[in-house]
């Protein structure tokens, strides 16, 4: 099953689709964003959550990441597109352009990482933070794309300074923004194949403003490259269920994350730590 993660303007824009159901799911992380909402794209049933919450109510701290992400996967989804908004890093990425990011740095400090935090111990891989696989298909179907880039995720919800702006850049980062993390942590230890696509609505604090432009003007701008970017993200993602669906994917590395990943004795872990986990651990512990 495909699941997705719908960031600022997206979600406004595949909510719109025939919703074949909506589910209210509690998770031992609390309530998602929203309901999670089965919708018809291109005759496929897609799960998708609203990442900010029906309206644009949660900021990027306030997320709830776990539950978001639990309640996909207890729904079975293996497959997570995820969007996001962010700054651009590099004059070769322009506003509306999409990235297909391929690494990721994580400088938040507010939200929990892991979902195994209480009676286990587990240490999953993340080298490679998106799956190579899905990203693949992604850009196979992309019109334009850049294909790869490392997303740099600040705790917000305040934006950059120049001095962190200039950091980033120094540090080889190529976008900004507040979300990728720890989705993508999550989404690994979920065993989901994860994919970002992220869209350039500006070019972040480190490159000057045309002289002279108020900040009603330059909203307006940014507004405007976020509506042409959203709507090749969903041109885009929209391409990706048809292509998922018409040529299931092989098995992926990314489905058995937890393999190898399980540190504590079996005989050691209680089973109400069992049942708290449950979908994401099932398969290895019962």
């Amino acid at each position: 099953m495909i699941g997705i993660i719908a960031g600022t303007g997206l979600g406004e824009v595949l909510f719109k689709g025939a919703c074949i159901e909506e589910r209210s799911i509690d998770t031992p992380f609390g309530r998602p964003s929203s309901p999670v909402r089965i919708v018809a794209l291109g005759g496929t049933a897609v799960a998708i959550i609203a990442r900010h919450g029906d309206g644009h109510t949660l900021p990027p701290s306030s997320v709830p990441y776990r539950a978001n992400v639990f309640a996909l996967k207890s729904l079975g989804v293996t497959h997570l597109v995820t969007s996001g908004a962010v700054g651009s890093l590099r004059e070769a990425i322009a506003p509306r352009d999409l990235v297909i990011p391929d690494q990721l740095m994580d400088r938040t400090y507010r939200r929990a990482p892991t979902f195994f935090d209480d009676g286990i111990a587990v240490h999953a891989e993340l080298a490679q933070p998106y799956c190579p696989a899905l990203r693949a298909r992604l850009l196979s179907l992309a019109t334009t794309a850049h294909p790869s880039g490392t997303y740099v995720c600040i705790e917000g919800p305040q934006f950059s300074t120049l001095a962190e702006a200039t950091m980033h850049r120094g540090l080889g980062a190529d976008v900004v923004g507040m979300t990728a993390l720890p989705e993508a942590r999550l989404a690994r230890e979920a065993e989901m194949c994860c994919a970002l696509v992220a869209f350039a609505t500006d070019y972040d604090c480190w490159r000057p403003h045309a002289p002279g432009a108020s900040k009603k003007a330059l909203l307006t701008e940014i507004i405007g490259h976020m509506e042409a970017a959203t709507a090749n993200a969903v041109d885009l993602v929209g391409k990706l269920v048809t292509d998922l669906t018409t040529n299931p994917p092989e098995p992926c590395a990314c489905q058995s994350a937890l393999e190898l990943a399980i540190w504590t004795r079996k005989e050691r872990i209680a089973p109400e730590v069992v049942s708290r986990y449950g979908p994401l651990v099932a398969k290895y512990l019962g």
